[in-house]
């Protein structure tokens, strides 16, 4: 009974920790994203939904990255708060060990290592692909209608409009300036206005155009128009336009077939894609490499070169016209034609090979970034419980809780495990190391760390207290006390016997 309301006090002091740590780290990684994207979200007239559904799809793209750091940063605080405040230490005098203690908290990391799994097979792709959805309708989108004073607007395709002055209240528009090149037959009307509106529709379907005391300029061309062209005018009180408007409404478009990344993939996709990789890539390097040996480097069967009668050992086959015994009795017309003939033989085999080339590196790049996705999405769950077990023993040796020491352990960790990690996916989808071992180096660094760190909270070690520093400095500073004072009294005594001298 008594196990199980200390089970209880730890379990509940962990998952508050654990919520508010992940709440603030994605927080702080959706600002990094907000930013990125700043400029192609303002200025387009979004809904709220849009924005709202962007961020939650974008959000869900962040937890591989924060929830290994909030398991770490929550087990330091736990069980730092659990040391600092002497509540650890009161259970270990009842006779628990540290393992015994963490018992309910190693069985919720497994859960949540193994539901992160799921998480990142199943959620993260599909967010991954509607966020992407979404930032590419928000490319497609046209910024709204404003003017700025003195200055052209050039959001519509083939129109120009300035404005000397827009009233921000009523919207009125002074000093009115249209240059409009929409015409087929390539007639430009020039359309001048003291005053008028122009307002899209509330459907943005439609450019709706009212104009006050105005003229219209309209240059007519015809089959000479660079010989010979007419000029219309007319003025007008009133002219009232609706023009079809397309890209200033926010659509969003059905192609998540587009989207064929290998991060918008599970684990079964892209096992099905590597297998169809690793074929196309056999296949694809046999046909840029076996025909250029056979038929280029190694033709032994063909006549590829015209060699002059001089050079051939017998003129009656082909085969011997490979032979060469020397060049130096050929005249320099004929050099020169062997060397052109070589010289564009091999010019074909390179462009030929190169065309082939460029798909078998494309196909294989690709290989590589699909291997790679595949360990990722094994590596989380694992480094999830990594960081727990990092992070709960260096917890109970700092015996600090808060958000100062714990913060500071945590990044540098984390820190630690992002350009391991980085350095070995950037080496994997390269090709330069296998793909488990670029994927899963940041693992094998860390696993040793957690394991010495277990034995060292197990055997409650003073490994990051100050004072047991000190204590031993001082100690060991005592025991060369000795030997120091003997050092300094032969120096001295040299320094009085030269001195003498």
């Amino acid at each position: 009974m008594r196990l199980k309301t200390i089970h209880k006090l730890v379990l509940k002091s962990y998952l508050g920790p654990l919520i508010l740590t992940f709440f603030i780290i994605t927080f702080v990684l959706m600002m990094n994203f907000v930013w990125r994207y700043i400029d192609e979200l303002v200025g387009k007239g979004l809904d709220a939904g849009v924005i709202i559904e962007l961020i939650s799809y974008a959000t869900i793209n962040m937890i591989p990255m924060g929830l290994p750091l909030a398991m770490l940063l929550a087990a330091i605080m736990t069980m730092g708060n659990l040391g600092e405040n002497y509540e650890l230490l009161a259970m270990k005098s009842a006779g628990m060990s540290l393992m015994k203690i963490m018992k309910p908290l190693i069985i919720v990391a497994v859960f949540i290592s193994i539901g992160s799994f799921f998480v990142v097979n199943n959620l993260v792709p599909y967010a991954y692909k509607q966020m992407s959805m979404i930032i590419y309708d928000i490319r497609r989108q046209k910024q709204v209608l404003e003017f700025h004073d003195g200055l052209f607007f050039d959001g519509i395709d083939n129109m120009s409009i300035r404005v000397e002055h827009q009233d921000p209240q009523t919207g009125l528009l002074t000093g009115v300036l249209i240059y409009d090149n929409r015409a087929a037959n390539g007639n430009m009307t020039t359309t001048i206005a003291k005053t008028g509106y122009i307002r899209l529709t509330p459907d943005k379907k439609f450019l709706h155009v009212t104009l006050y005391d105005g003229e219209n300029y309209e240059q007519t061309r015809n089959n000479q128009w660079y010989t010979k062209n007419a000029m219309r005018h007319d003025r007008f009180d009133i002219q009232e336009a609706k023009i079809p408007m397309d890209g200033f409404d926010f659509q969003r478009s059905d192609g998540n077939e587009m989207i064929r990344s290998s991060q918008a993939k599970t684990i079964v996709e892209l096992q099905h894609d590597i297998d169809s990789l690793d074929e196309a890539v056999v296949a694809m390097t046999s046909k840029s490499y076996e025909p250029l040996l056979r038929d280029n480097i190694f033709a032994r069967d063909i006549q590829v070169l015209r060699l002059p009668d001089s050079l051939r050992r017998d003129k009656s086959g082909f085969r011997d016209a490979y032979i060469i015994d020397s060049v130096k009795t050929l005249s320099v017309r004929e050099k020169s034609s062997l060397w052109n003939s070589a010289r564009t033989i091999a010019l074909n085999s390179r462009n030929s090979f190169s065309f082939d080339e460029t798909a078998a590196k494309d196909a294989l790049n690709q290989l590589y970034r699909s291997k790679a996705d595949w360990h990722r999405k094994l590596a989380l769950p694992v480094s999830v419980l990594i960081f727990f077990l990092i992070g709960a023993p260096l917890g109970a040796i700092i015996r600090k809780g808060g958000l100062g020491m714990p913060i500071v352990i945590s990044i540098a960790f984390f820190l630690i495990y992002y350009i391991i990690s980085i350095s070995g996916e950037k080496m994997a989808k390269e090709g330069t190391w296998s793909s488990f071992m670029g994927m899963w180096i940041s693992t094998f660094v860390l696993s040793p760390i957690a394991v010495y760190l277990m034995i060292k909270g197990t055997k409650d070690s003073s490994l990051l207290d100050t004072d047991w520093y000190h204590g031993k400095y001082l100690k060991i500073k005592q025991r060369l006390e000795p030997v120091t004072s003997r050092i300094g009294a032969c120096i001295v005594a040299l320094k009085h016997r030269f001195g003498r001298r």
